[in-house]
């Protein structure tokens, strides 16, 4: 149906109190070829009109007893607010106050009583021709942003496939790195976990709780750059062996290289920082305090607790009083006080992920 066809079917509502001009506009516009009209004499049953369906066009008189002409488009804003309010003004004031003012009010043209038959045709037609490309603009817009709205849906279920591949990536190099001195690797499954307890523990905001999890699990891979001589040795290393053994952590930063995501920024900040100390004496920078940024300081701390609390070839598996203990006693010094404070307070959580992942050893005995 083309934009004329369109224009005659258009609803339109005659408001005057008086019923002969009802009467005469009425009969002007159906014999105009207007079939969808409506009249009344009584401006309080607009509102209920209006809402039972919407017209394309409102002639509206301004002086009418218990609500005047303003006061209904004052009504009619509201069921307009983001729409075109099709207004036409009838009046047989030609005051610069009265226009002004129904124009302020959302009024898009004028109609002055007595009625001009030619002018009254052509300013209904010219209005519902500008009220019927602004629905039909409306109604193409509504497809653009559908069809935006599905681009962005396919846009955001790739980005998150991509991003679910680039963690489960990270979390097999992590684990990788693990098995050269872990038959299981599961330390690397439990400690991730408590790194994003804790992260929540302590108000990190979702995307970095999410991304800790992954990064977390890449924090020992530049074990992979150790001999094994070194790495799997049972007893104490001897100086210059320790200094190979620090090296691991350089060795991963290299093995991540340069960052081009907020998580893998993360995974490399973990990987150089996680054996750095409150108190500045850690590797491999000396980094002391808060300078340590807080996925390092959190890691260091759920890093710990599980390796105490684990079998190694060199030791066997502290109690977890005993590692607790040992937060505690080092709080202040090698950890960040708050963040042991938080790992105590939610500890049994800790002790469910620990009991959920254990080693094949555990699982076996």
């Amino acid at each position: 149906m083309n934009v004329e066809s369109q224009i005659f079917q258009s609803r339109i509502l005659i408001v005057d109190d008086t019923p002969e001009n009802v009467e005469l506009l009425l009969m002007m516009l159906e014999s105009c070829g207007y079939n969808r009209l409506k009249g009344v004499t009584d401006p309080r049953e607009v509102m209920d009109l209006c809402r039972e369906e919407p017209f394309d066009l409102v002639l509206l008189d301004i002086r009418m007893p218990h609500l005047d002409g303003f006061q209904v488009m004052e009504q009619l804003k509201g069921l307009h607010r983001n729409d075109f309010m099709p207004v036409l003004v009838l009046t047989a004031q030609n005051d610069r106050e009265t226009r002004t003012r129904a124009l302020e009010m959302g009024a898009k043209d004028f109609v002055t009583k007595p009625f001009d038959r030619s002018e009254v045709q052509l300013r209904i037609h010219n209005l519902l021709e500008v009220r019927q490309l602004y629905k039909e603009q409306q109604q193409r817009n509504m497809v653009l942003q559908a069809i935006v709205d599905e681009r962005t849906r396919e846009l955001q279920n790739k980005n998150d496939e991509l991003q679910r591949s680039r963690h489960n990536i990270i979390q097999s190099l992590g684990k990788a790195g693990e098995y050269r001195d872990n038959e299981t690797g599961m330390h690397v499954f439990r400690m991730a976990s408590y790194a994003r307890l804790l992260a929540d523990a302590v108000g990190r905001d979702p995307e970095f709780v999410s991304n800790i999890w992954s990064a977390a699990t890449m924090h020992d891979i530049g074990k992979i750059g150790i001999p094994d001589h070194i790495l799997l040795k049972p007893g104490r290393f001897e100086p210059e062996e320790w200094e190979v053994m620090k090296r691991h952590t350089l060795i991963g930063a290299e093995i991540l290289g340069e960052a081009t995501s907020d998580l893998m920024r993360m995974a490399r900040s973990v990987v150089l920082t996680h054996h750095e100390r409150w108190d500045g004496k850690g590797y491999p920078n000396g980094l002391e305090g808060e300078a340590i940024p807080i996925e390092g300081r959190i890691v260091a701390v759920c890093d710990v607790f599980d390796a105490l609390t684990s079998d190694r070839p060199y030791k066997r598996a502290w109690s977890v009083e005993a590692a607790v203990d040992y937060l505690k006693e080092n709080s202040g010094s090698a950890f960040d006080p708050e963040l042991v404070f938080a790992f105590i307070q939610i500890l049994p959580m800790i002790l469910e992920v620990k009991a959920a992942f254990p080693d094949e050893a555990q699982q076996s005995a």
